[in-house]
Protein backbone atom coordinates (compact mmCIF):
# COMPACT_ATOMS: atom_id res chain seq x y z
CA UNK A 1 0.00 0.00 0.00
CA UNK A 2 1.71 3.32 -0.64
CA UNK A 3 2.30 5.68 1.82
CA UNK A 4 -0.50 8.17 1.45
CA UNK A 5 -3.13 5.36 1.87
CA UNK A 6 -1.30 4.38 4.85
CA UNK A 7 -1.63 8.02 5.96
CA UNK A 8 -5.11 8.15 5.17
CA UNK A 9 -5.96 4.61 6.82
CA UNK A 10 -4.31 5.43 9.91
CA UNK A 11 -5.81 8.73 10.39
CA UNK A 12 -9.74 7.78 9.86
CA UNK A 13 -8.79 4.61 12.63
CA UNK A 14 -7.23 7.23 14.92
CA UNK A 15 -9.85 9.28 14.37
CA UNK A 16 -12.71 6.45 14.98
CA UNK A 17 -10.55 5.25 17.66
CA UNK A 18 -10.32 8.64 19.53
CA UNK A 19 -14.25 8.94 19.58
CA UNK A 20 -15.10 5.12 20.74
CA UNK A 21 -15.85 6.66 24.38
CA UNK A 22 -18.09 8.54 23.26
CA UNK A 23 -19.63 6.31 20.72
CA UNK A 24 -23.30 4.88 21.80
CA UNK A 25 -22.16 1.49 22.19
CA UNK A 26 -24.76 -0.76 24.31
CA UNK A 27 -25.07 -4.55 24.85
CA UNK A 28 -28.43 -6.54 24.22
CA UNK A 29 -30.29 -7.71 27.50
CA UNK A 30 -29.46 -11.48 27.75
CA UNK A 31 -32.63 -13.52 27.72
CA UNK A 32 -32.12 -17.22 29.01
CA UNK A 33 -35.14 -19.04 27.25
CA UNK A 34 -37.28 -18.21 23.94
CA UNK A 35 -40.10 -18.96 26.64
CA UNK A 36 -39.50 -15.39 28.35
CA UNK A 37 -40.11 -13.49 25.26
CA UNK A 38 -43.59 -12.62 26.08
CA UNK A 39 -43.61 -11.36 29.28
CA UNK A 40 -40.86 -8.63 27.25
CA UNK A 41 -42.75 -8.33 23.99
CA UNK A 42 -45.95 -7.34 26.16
CA UNK A 43 -44.00 -4.74 28.20
CA UNK A 44 -43.36 -3.40 25.14
CA UNK A 45 -46.70 -3.21 24.42
CA UNK A 46 -46.29 -5.05 20.59
CA UNK A 47 -49.23 -6.44 19.03
CA UNK A 48 -48.01 -8.73 16.25
CA UNK A 49 -44.34 -10.43 15.83
CA UNK A 50 -42.59 -10.69 12.44
CA UNK A 51 -40.56 -13.96 13.08
CA UNK A 52 -37.50 -13.67 10.52
CA UNK A 53 -35.87 -16.91 10.31
CA UNK A 54 -34.82 -19.68 7.05
CA UNK A 55 -35.92 -22.49 5.89
CA UNK A 56 -33.94 -24.79 7.03
CA UNK A 57 -34.63 -23.36 11.00
CA UNK A 58 -38.40 -24.39 9.97
CA UNK A 59 -38.04 -27.68 8.94
CA UNK A 60 -36.57 -28.63 11.65
CA UNK A 61 -39.43 -26.67 14.03
CA UNK A 62 -37.07 -24.92 15.82
CA UNK A 63 -39.35 -22.40 16.19
CA UNK A 64 -41.67 -24.12 17.47
CA UNK A 65 -41.22 -23.70 21.29
CA UNK A 66 -41.10 -19.64 20.85
CA UNK A 67 -44.59 -20.35 18.60
CA UNK A 68 -46.03 -22.17 21.36
CA UNK A 69 -44.90 -19.52 23.90
CA UNK A 70 -46.36 -16.35 22.00
CA UNK A 71 -49.64 -18.66 21.55
CA UNK A 72 -50.09 -19.59 24.96
CA UNK A 73 -49.99 -15.68 25.51
CA UNK A 74 -52.09 -14.73 22.88
CA UNK A 75 -49.66 -12.39 20.96
CA UNK A 76 -49.92 -12.80 16.87
CA UNK A 77 -47.32 -13.65 14.82
CA UNK A 78 -46.12 -13.79 11.31
CA UNK A 79 -43.34 -16.31 9.90
CA UNK A 80 -41.05 -15.37 6.70
CA UNK A 81 -38.91 -18.23 6.47
CA UNK A 82 -37.80 -17.29 2.75
CA UNK A 83 -34.19 -15.88 4.11
CA UNK A 84 -31.18 -17.53 1.97
CA UNK A 85 -27.38 -18.16 3.51
CA UNK A 86 -26.34 -14.64 2.54
CA UNK A 87 -29.62 -12.46 2.99
CA UNK A 88 -30.40 -10.30 -0.91
CA UNK A 89 -31.97 -7.14 -1.36
CA UNK A 90 -34.97 -9.27 -2.07
CA UNK A 91 -35.05 -10.99 1.10
CA UNK A 92 -35.50 -7.98 3.31
CA UNK A 93 -37.81 -6.62 0.78
CA UNK A 94 -40.52 -9.27 0.78
CA UNK A 95 -40.23 -9.54 4.44
CA UNK A 96 -41.30 -5.60 4.67
CA UNK A 97 -43.83 -6.37 2.60
CA UNK A 98 -45.09 -9.00 5.44
CA UNK A 99 -44.40 -6.79 7.95
CA UNK A 100 -46.38 -4.03 6.89
CA UNK A 101 -48.78 -6.53 5.17
CA UNK A 102 -49.49 -7.75 8.96
CA UNK A 103 -49.52 -4.94 10.63
CA UNK A 104 -46.36 -6.22 12.66
CA UNK A 105 -44.51 -4.32 15.84
CA UNK A 106 -41.61 -6.19 16.21
CA UNK A 107 -39.56 -8.31 14.57
CA UNK A 108 -37.43 -11.61 16.04
CA UNK A 109 -34.64 -12.48 14.08
CA UNK A 110 -34.30 -16.30 14.75
CA UNK A 111 -31.64 -18.18 13.18
CA UNK A 112 -27.76 -17.94 12.08
CA UNK A 113 -25.98 -14.52 11.32
CA UNK A 114 -28.12 -14.33 7.97
CA UNK A 115 -31.84 -14.36 9.66
CA UNK A 116 -30.78 -11.72 12.24
CA UNK A 117 -29.33 -9.73 9.58
CA UNK A 118 -32.29 -9.62 7.69
CA UNK A 119 -34.01 -8.82 10.78
CA UNK A 120 -32.20 -5.97 10.86
CA UNK A 121 -31.84 -4.64 7.60
CA UNK A 122 -35.92 -5.23 7.64
CA UNK A 123 -35.97 -2.74 11.05
CA UNK A 124 -33.44 -0.25 9.11
CA UNK A 125 -35.93 -0.26 6.09
CA UNK A 126 -39.40 0.51 8.37
CA UNK A 127 -37.03 3.39 10.60
CA UNK A 128 -36.07 4.68 6.89
CA UNK A 129 -38.71 3.54 4.60
CA UNK A 130 -37.81 6.48 2.06
CA UNK A 131 -34.09 5.04 1.86
CA UNK A 132 -32.57 2.27 0.13
CA UNK A 133 -30.59 -0.48 1.68
CA UNK A 134 -27.63 0.48 -0.61
CA UNK A 135 -28.15 4.50 0.02
CA UNK A 136 -27.42 2.62 3.93
CA UNK A 137 -24.77 1.32 3.51
CA UNK A 138 -21.61 2.37 5.56
CA UNK A 139 -21.42 3.68 9.02
CA UNK A 140 -24.20 5.61 10.55
CA UNK A 141 -26.70 6.26 8.09
CA UNK A 142 -29.84 4.68 9.78
CA UNK A 143 -30.04 6.91 12.70
CA UNK A 144 -33.45 6.30 13.61
CA UNK A 145 -34.87 4.62 16.44
CA UNK A 146 -35.98 0.83 15.09
CA UNK A 147 -39.17 -1.43 16.01
CA UNK A 148 -38.44 -3.93 18.88
CA UNK A 149 -35.69 -5.97 17.29
CA UNK A 150 -35.05 -9.35 19.52
CA UNK A 151 -32.80 -11.68 18.21
CA UNK A 152 -32.50 -15.18 18.57
CA UNK A 153 -29.38 -17.70 17.46
CA UNK A 154 -29.91 -20.75 16.69
CA UNK A 155 -25.31 -20.86 16.07
CA UNK A 156 -23.11 -19.88 18.48
CA UNK A 157 -20.73 -18.19 16.01
CA UNK A 158 -22.20 -15.06 14.00
CA UNK A 159 -22.70 -12.60 17.31
CA UNK A 160 -25.40 -10.81 15.36
CA UNK A 161 -27.19 -10.70 18.47
CA UNK A 162 -24.76 -8.28 19.75
CA UNK A 163 -23.80 -6.12 16.71
CA UNK A 164 -24.56 -3.05 14.90
CA UNK A 165 -23.69 -4.37 11.50
CA UNK A 166 -26.12 -5.77 8.81
CA UNK A 167 -24.20 -7.37 5.97
CA UNK A 168 -26.80 -7.61 2.82
CA UNK A 169 -26.20 -9.19 -0.63
CA UNK A 170 -27.68 -7.08 -3.85
CA UNK A 171 -29.85 -9.60 -5.34
CA UNK A 172 -28.46 -8.09 -9.13
CA UNK A 173 -24.94 -7.63 -8.56
CA UNK A 174 -23.79 -10.24 -6.25
CA UNK A 175 -22.20 -7.28 -4.64
CA UNK A 176 -22.28 -7.80 -0.37
CA UNK A 177 -22.13 -4.39 1.62
CA UNK A 178 -22.43 -4.17 5.16
CA UNK A 179 -25.14 -1.33 7.15
CA UNK A 180 -23.33 0.11 10.37
CA UNK A 181 -25.14 1.79 12.98
CA UNK A 182 -26.00 2.05 16.32
CA UNK A 183 -30.38 1.31 16.28
CA UNK A 184 -29.30 -2.19 14.55
CA UNK A 185 -28.27 -3.27 18.04
CA UNK A 186 -30.80 -5.81 18.84
CA UNK A 187 -32.69 -5.09 22.26
CA UNK A 188 -32.39 -8.66 23.35
CA UNK A 189 -30.33 -11.34 23.01
CA UNK A 190 -31.78 -15.14 23.71
CA UNK A 191 -29.21 -17.12 24.44
CA UNK A 192 -30.83 -20.74 24.79
CA UNK A 193 -29.08 -23.64 24.29
CA UNK A 194 -31.92 -25.66 23.26
CA UNK A 195 -32.51 -24.56 19.73
CA UNK A 196 -28.70 -25.22 19.26
CA UNK A 197 -28.71 -28.98 20.39
CA UNK A 198 -29.48 -30.54 16.98
CA UNK A 199 -26.85 -28.41 14.66
CA UNK A 200 -24.75 -30.53 12.46
CA UNK A 201 -21.20 -30.98 13.77
CA UNK A 202 -20.02 -29.40 10.51
CA UNK A 203 -21.88 -26.27 10.91
CA UNK A 204 -21.16 -26.52 15.10
CA UNK A 205 -17.14 -26.53 14.06
CA UNK A 206 -17.44 -23.45 11.21
CA UNK A 207 -19.97 -21.44 13.25
CA UNK A 208 -17.33 -21.56 16.71
CA UNK A 209 -14.31 -20.92 14.60
CA UNK A 210 -16.43 -17.93 13.10
CA UNK A 211 -16.53 -16.61 16.39
CA UNK A 212 -13.09 -17.14 17.01
CA UNK A 213 -12.33 -15.11 14.44
CA UNK A 214 -14.42 -12.41 15.48
CA UNK A 215 -12.38 -12.84 18.90
CA UNK A 216 -9.03 -12.66 17.42
CA UNK A 217 -9.45 -10.24 15.15
CA UNK A 218 -10.94 -7.36 17.47
CA UNK A 219 -7.93 -8.54 19.58
CA UNK A 220 -5.14 -8.14 17.67
CA UNK A 221 -6.39 -4.63 15.99
CA UNK A 222 -5.47 -1.04 16.63
CA UNK A 223 -8.93 -0.38 18.41
CA UNK A 224 -9.13 -2.40 21.18
CA UNK A 225 -10.52 -0.99 24.45
CA UNK A 226 -10.10 -2.63 28.08
CA UNK A 227 -13.95 -3.87 27.33
CA UNK A 228 -13.76 -5.32 24.34
CA UNK A 229 -9.67 -6.91 25.08
CA UNK A 230 -11.57 -8.79 28.22
CA UNK A 231 -14.66 -10.02 25.81
CA UNK A 232 -12.19 -10.76 23.16
CA UNK A 233 -10.27 -13.32 25.54
CA UNK A 234 -13.28 -14.46 27.76
CA UNK A 235 -14.75 -15.62 23.78
CA UNK A 236 -11.31 -17.50 22.90
CA UNK A 237 -11.22 -19.34 26.00
CA UNK A 238 -14.22 -20.70 25.93
CA UNK A 239 -14.26 -21.30 22.75
CA UNK A 240 -11.38 -23.67 23.31
CA UNK A 241 -12.74 -25.30 26.24
CA UNK A 242 -16.14 -25.66 24.56
CA UNK A 243 -16.17 -25.75 20.96
CA UNK A 244 -14.86 -29.86 20.37
CA UNK A 245 -17.45 -30.80 23.26
CA UNK A 246 -20.30 -29.30 21.42
CA UNK A 247 -18.96 -30.65 18.31
CA UNK A 248 -18.50 -33.93 19.35
CA UNK A 249 -21.96 -34.37 21.58
CA UNK A 250 -23.96 -31.71 20.49
CA UNK A 251 -26.55 -32.47 23.10
CA UNK A 252 -24.17 -31.23 25.86
CA UNK A 253 -26.19 -28.27 27.08
CA UNK A 254 -23.18 -27.17 29.38
CA UNK A 255 -20.47 -26.92 26.09
CA UNK A 256 -23.70 -25.34 23.68
CA UNK A 257 -24.62 -22.24 25.94
CA UNK A 258 -20.81 -21.88 26.74
CA UNK A 259 -20.79 -21.29 22.91
CA UNK A 260 -23.64 -18.92 22.90
CA UNK A 261 -21.83 -16.83 25.69
CA UNK A 262 -18.55 -17.15 23.52
CA UNK A 263 -20.20 -16.13 20.74
CA UNK A 264 -21.85 -13.26 22.45
CA UNK A 265 -18.59 -12.45 24.16
CA UNK A 266 -16.68 -12.14 20.81
CA UNK A 267 -19.37 -10.14 19.29
CA UNK A 268 -19.10 -7.63 21.60
CA UNK A 269 -15.75 -7.40 21.47
CA UNK A 270 -15.77 -6.78 17.40
CA UNK A 271 -19.18 -4.54 17.19
CA UNK A 272 -16.54 -1.62 18.90
CA UNK A 273 -12.91 -2.63 17.88
CA UNK A 274 -14.03 -4.03 14.41
CA UNK A 275 -12.57 -7.23 12.61
CA UNK A 276 -9.77 -7.25 9.77
CA UNK A 277 -8.66 -8.78 6.36
CA UNK A 278 -10.18 -12.29 7.20
CA UNK A 279 -13.78 -11.17 7.21
CA UNK A 280 -13.20 -8.88 4.19
CA UNK A 281 -12.12 -11.39 2.16
CA UNK A 282 -14.54 -14.21 3.32
CA UNK A 283 -17.35 -11.22 2.13
CA UNK A 284 -16.40 -11.27 -1.23
CA UNK A 285 -16.16 -14.63 -1.39
CA UNK A 286 -19.82 -15.05 0.04
CA UNK A 287 -20.91 -12.27 -1.98
CA UNK A 288 -19.55 -13.88 -5.01
CA UNK A 289 -19.86 -17.81 -4.42
CA UNK A 290 -21.99 -17.84 -1.92
CA UNK A 291 -19.67 -19.66 0.53
CA UNK A 292 -21.07 -19.97 4.24
CA UNK A 293 -19.15 -17.10 6.27
CA UNK A 294 -18.01 -19.04 9.15
CA UNK A 295 -16.30 -21.77 6.58
CA UNK A 296 -15.16 -18.99 4.57
CA UNK A 297 -13.37 -17.37 7.89
CA UNK A 298 -12.61 -20.47 9.65
CA UNK A 299 -10.45 -21.57 6.20
CA UNK A 300 -8.41 -18.02 6.16
CA UNK A 301 -7.74 -17.20 9.47
CA UNK A 302 -4.34 -19.10 9.96
CA UNK A 303 -3.29 -17.49 6.75
CA UNK A 304 -4.39 -13.76 7.47
CA UNK A 305 -2.54 -14.46 10.71
CA UNK A 306 0.60 -15.83 9.37
CA UNK A 307 0.87 -12.77 7.39
CA UNK A 308 0.53 -10.01 9.93
CA UNK A 309 4.08 -11.72 10.75
CA UNK A 310 5.48 -10.81 14.26
CA UNK A 311 3.67 -7.58 14.23
CA UNK A 312 0.67 -9.60 15.75
CA UNK A 313 3.28 -11.96 18.41
CA UNK A 314 2.81 -10.13 21.52
CA UNK A 315 -1.11 -10.49 20.88
CA UNK A 316 -1.53 -13.48 20.43
CA UNK A 317 0.75 -14.61 23.21
CA UNK A 318 -2.27 -13.29 25.33
CA UNK A 319 -4.35 -15.52 23.50
CA UNK A 320 -2.31 -18.51 23.79
CA UNK A 321 -2.24 -18.12 27.30
CA UNK A 322 -6.20 -17.40 26.99
CA UNK A 323 -6.90 -21.03 25.27
CA UNK A 324 -4.37 -22.80 27.68
CA UNK A 325 -1.90 -23.26 24.82
CA UNK A 326 1.16 -21.11 26.39
CA UNK A 327 2.02 -20.04 29.95
CA UNK A 328 3.07 -16.40 30.30
CA UNK A 329 6.36 -16.93 30.42
CA UNK A 330 6.56 -18.56 27.23
CA UNK A 331 7.73 -16.54 24.47
CA UNK A 332 5.94 -14.68 22.16
CA UNK A 333 7.20 -15.73 19.22
CA UNK A 334 7.19 -19.70 20.44
CA UNK A 335 2.87 -18.56 21.67
CA UNK A 336 2.27 -17.23 18.67
CA UNK A 337 3.43 -20.24 16.47
CA UNK A 338 1.74 -22.34 18.57
CA UNK A 339 -1.65 -20.50 18.34
CA UNK A 340 -2.48 -20.41 14.97
CA UNK A 341 -0.83 -24.38 15.13
CA UNK A 342 -3.81 -25.01 17.25
CA UNK A 343 -6.29 -23.16 14.84
CA UNK A 344 -4.70 -25.62 11.94
CA UNK A 345 -5.50 -28.07 14.03
CA UNK A 346 -8.50 -27.59 14.75
CA UNK A 347 -9.26 -27.45 11.41
CA UNK A 348 -8.12 -30.66 10.52
CA UNK A 349 -10.25 -32.20 13.09
CA UNK A 350 -13.68 -30.66 12.15
CA UNK A 351 -12.51 -31.21 8.73
CA UNK A 352 -12.51 -28.10 7.41
CA UNK A 353 -10.31 -27.85 4.39
CA UNK A 354 -7.69 -25.40 3.02
CA UNK A 355 -9.39 -24.33 -0.36
CA UNK A 356 -12.22 -23.28 -1.77
CA UNK A 357 -13.12 -24.64 -5.04
CA UNK A 358 -15.18 -22.03 -6.28
CA UNK A 359 -12.33 -19.24 -6.76
CA UNK A 360 -11.72 -18.46 -10.37
CA UNK A 361 -8.30 -16.73 -11.16
CA UNK A 362 -9.97 -14.09 -13.34
CA UNK A 363 -12.19 -12.98 -10.82
CA UNK A 364 -9.44 -12.38 -8.06
CA UNK A 365 -8.65 -8.61 -9.26
CA UNK A 366 -12.48 -8.07 -8.73
CA UNK A 367 -12.67 -9.85 -5.52
CA UNK A 368 -9.46 -8.16 -4.34
CA UNK A 369 -10.87 -5.11 -4.97
CA UNK A 370 -14.37 -5.25 -3.37
CA UNK A 371 -11.71 -7.00 -0.10
CA UNK A 372 -9.77 -3.38 -0.23
CA UNK A 373 -13.07 -0.97 -0.29
CA UNK A 374 -14.52 -2.43 2.35
CA UNK A 375 -11.42 -3.26 4.92
CA UNK A 376 -9.47 0.57 4.09
CA UNK A 377 -9.78 2.68 5.79
CA UNK A 378 -12.43 1.12 8.29
CA UNK A 379 -10.92 -1.96 9.84
CA UNK A 380 -7.85 -0.92 12.29
CA UNK A 381 -5.53 -3.69 11.08
CA UNK A 382 -2.04 -4.43 12.24
CA UNK A 383 -0.90 -4.34 9.03
CA UNK A 384 -2.12 -2.28 5.85
CA UNK A 385 -2.64 -4.47 2.47
CA UNK A 386 -4.19 -2.95 -0.67
CA UNK A 387 -5.96 -4.82 -3.44
CA UNK A 388 -2.98 -6.33 -4.89
CA UNK A 389 -1.85 -7.91 -1.89
CA UNK A 390 -5.12 -9.51 -0.66
CA UNK A 391 -5.01 -10.74 -4.00
CA UNK A 392 -2.77 -13.42 -2.18
CA UNK A 393 -5.19 -14.89 -0.40
CA UNK A 394 -7.63 -15.43 -2.86
CA UNK A 395 -4.32 -17.84 -4.86
CA UNK A 396 -3.66 -19.75 -1.27
CA UNK A 397 -7.51 -20.90 -1.58
CA UNK A 398 -7.53 -22.17 -5.07
CA UNK A 399 -7.42 -25.40 -5.92
CA UNK A 400 -4.94 -27.03 -8.94
CA UNK A 401 -6.67 -29.69 -11.00
CA UNK A 402 -5.68 -32.16 -9.09
CA UNK A 403 -7.81 -30.92 -5.91
CA UNK A 404 -4.73 -29.46 -3.45
CA UNK A 405 -4.28 -26.02 -2.88
CA UNK A 406 -2.31 -23.47 -4.75
CA UNK A 407 1.33 -23.14 -4.53
CA UNK A 408 1.87 -19.95 -6.58
CA UNK A 409 4.31 -17.47 -5.66
CA UNK A 410 2.50 -14.74 -5.37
Amino acid sequence: MNYLKKLYCRSFQTVFKLALPFLPYRKPKIVGSVTKLPEIIRKHKCTHVLIITDPGIRRLRLTGRLEQALRNAGISYTIYDKTVANPTTDNVEDALELYRSKHCSAIIGFGGGSSMDCAKAVGARIARPKQSLESMKGILKVRRKLPLLIAIPTTAGTGSETTLAAVITDANTRHKYAINDFPLIPRYAVLDPKVTVSLPPFVTATTGMDALTHAVEAYIGNSTTFGTRKDALTAVQLIFENLETAYENGFDIHARRNMLKASFYAGCAFTKSYVGYVHAVAHSLGGKYNVPHGLANAILLPFVLEAYGSSIHKKLHHLAVAAGLADPDTPCAEAAASFIQAIKDMKKRFQIGDTIPEIRKEDIPGLAHYADKEANPLYPVPVLMDAGELEKFYFMLMETPDGLPCTQDY
